[in-house]
């Protein structure tokens, strides 16, 4: 499918490894020209050289931690008029309730919350003004179905996802399109630590602690950054128009929800 977008422009955060390189591999492919955002600076460059390689495309890199105002300045001024946002940060760690104090919070929301809410009140305007804009939040499984040791990371992901639903109908008639992908358990460096913490709490192996989890999922496996990136790039494309405001899971099938 052609998904008319070759020759866009797109922002997409944390986009060296994992979800985020998923999503940005899928871009490349359809022709869209990358600004590219992470914190370490070789992973970051080795991916853009690989991505520019294999499609083509225009990559500006930035090395920023998107979490902090400086880094956020930063990205935005990369970024300039860009077509498409996909914001993306790493989780905060896991835990149980008595673990966090308000620090830990805070620095969950700046992450997860209000880094991307920061990115779309500055890049949407040039995109409302245009009449054209995507934009693609990945968020997590765990606002529909809250994991109890993901305590930090459901609080500010249902916030953002909160502050989403309002905000997507009010940008929609201006050509503006923001919705979230809720990823499940897929194949990244964020699986294998929430793994090995299974692991070290359960006194098990980490490839025990993996199986376990993948049982849960009815496809009997973890996700892959390709099916994550192929859904994103969608979301971004011409066809995704009437697509508005929704919250749509990427997990196997592991959320049982009737609604």
């Amino acid at each position: 499918m052609d998904l008319g977008i070759k020759g866009k422009r797109a922002l997409v955060c944390a986009s060296s490894k994992g979800l985020g390189l998923g999503c940005a591999t899928a871009l490349a492919e359809a022709g869209v020209d990358l600004v590219m955002n992470a914190r370490g600076a070789d992973a970051l460059e080795s991916a853009a050289a690989d991505l520019r390689e294999r499609f083509g495309v225009d990559i500006v890199t930035i090395a920023a931690d998107i979490a902090t105002p400086e880094g956020q300045r930063a990205v935005i001024e990369a970024a300039g008029d860009v077509d498409i946002l996909v914001n993306n940060a790493g989780g905060p760690p896991p835990g149980i309730w008595s673990d966090w104090d308000r620090e830990d919070f805070i620095k969950a929301l700046d992450a997860n919350m209000l880094a991307p809410i920061a990115l779309m009140s500055a890049l949407m305007p040039k995109m409302a003004a245009r009449g054209w804009g995507r934009v693609v939040n990945i968020t997590s499984q765990s606002v529909k179905a809250p994991i109890p040791q993901l305590g930090l990371s459901n609080a500010a992901r249902a916030g953002l996802t909160g502050y989403v639903a309002g905000t997507s109908r009010q940008v929609a008639a201006d050509g503006v399109v923001i919705n979230n992908l809720l990823p499940g358990i897929h194949e990244t460096a964020r699986s294998a630590a929430l793994d090995r913490n299974t692991a070290d709490n359960s006194n098990i192996t980490p490839d025990q602690a993996r199986a376990q989890r993948e049982a849960t999922i009815p496809t009997g496996t973890y996700g892959t950054a390709e099916d994550f990136g192929a859904m994103c790039a969608f979301l971004c494309s011409q066809h995704a128009r009437f697509i508005v405001g929704q919250n749509i899971l990427l997990d196997g099938g592991a959320t049982n929800l009737s609604l």
